[in-house]
């Protein structure tokens, strides 16, 4: 294997994909291609530049989901509720029709026995709160689970013998 720091190989860059979205060495190593996985992704996990690229992919994954979150608590904050409301109108080709209505803010569909439809939609106090507390992380920094994420990868770094940035 080579040892040299720089750019990394393709089985490499790919390991360090699969091992930061789920964090198993020997399932890393082997999705990678690696013909030894037992002993490949202990060797690559102690190279500081695949470190370095685990790190700097962990917090891209951090950032997207911390977007696709404040994004969720937009829509159900702000987002339209006309379709469950056409959906109470139209009840009878629900099954038939699912798939047209935007019913991302709502958290429950039940048909009791009576044949009513409720809908219970989520609660958008809370969504204006998490957007609020979004807000706060921003002004101050990082959010507590981005500085345990950091944390995490330090104690990693640590074990691997790598100094922390």
């Amino acid at each position: 294997m080579n040892r040299k720091t720089g750019k990394l190989k393709v089985k490499e860059k790919r390991f360090c994909e699969i091992y930061a979205a789920g964090g198993d060495v020997l399932r890393a190593a082997a999705g990678a291609g690696f013909a030894c996985p037992e002993t490949v992704g202990a060797e690559l996990l102690s190279r500081d530049e695949i470190n370095k690229e685990i790190r700097e992919l962990y917090e891209k994954r951090l950032q997207n989901a911390r977007q696709k979150a404040y994004a969720g608590y937009e829509r159900i904050a702000f987002g339209s509720v006309n379709d469950a409301v056409r959906l109470l109108f139209e009840s009878d080709a629900f099954g038939e029709t699912s798939g047209e209505y935007d019913l991302f803010n709502v958290a429950e569909i039940r048909r009791p026995k009576e044949g009513a439809l409720e809908i219970k939609f989520f609660d958008r106090l809370k969504a204006l709160e998490k957007l609020e507390q979004y807000g706060r992380e921003d002004e101050r920094g990082t959010g507590d689970f981005y500085q345990a994420l950091i944390g995490g990868i330090g104690k990693l770094d640590h074990h691997t013998g790598e100094e922390t940035v």
